[in-house]
């Protein structure tokens, strides 16, 4: 292998490493957990007003709530798990 192809092969990996680190901050963002909630409230929102037909907007919350109560709870599992594993 010459130096061209070594070096080719290094950018490659970083270009790689630079969008997995990007996917990996999206995923724990703030701005894809607000959007998210909002999606869902929206979708929440349709379907109880013109299926359910019952006044949606409190109600609409609870599976907001439940979203953004799972991401915290998620990352805190995540974080004594991955202390745990890292233990063996």
């Amino acid at each position: 292998m010459n130096n061209d192809e070594l070096i080719q092969r290094i950018e490659k990996l970083e270009a790689r490493n630079k969008k997995v680190e990007s996917d990996k901050a999206w995923e724990t963002s703030w701005a894809r957990r607000l959007s998210i909630m909002m999606l869902t409230y929206g979708v929440v929102v349709f379907y109880l007003h013109f299926v359910v037909h019952i006044d949606p907007w409190i109600n609409a919350l609870v599976p907001v709530i439940g979203f953004f109560l799972s991401t915290l709870t998620i990352s805190l599992l995540k974080t004594y798990w991955v202390e745990r594993r890292t233990k063996d």
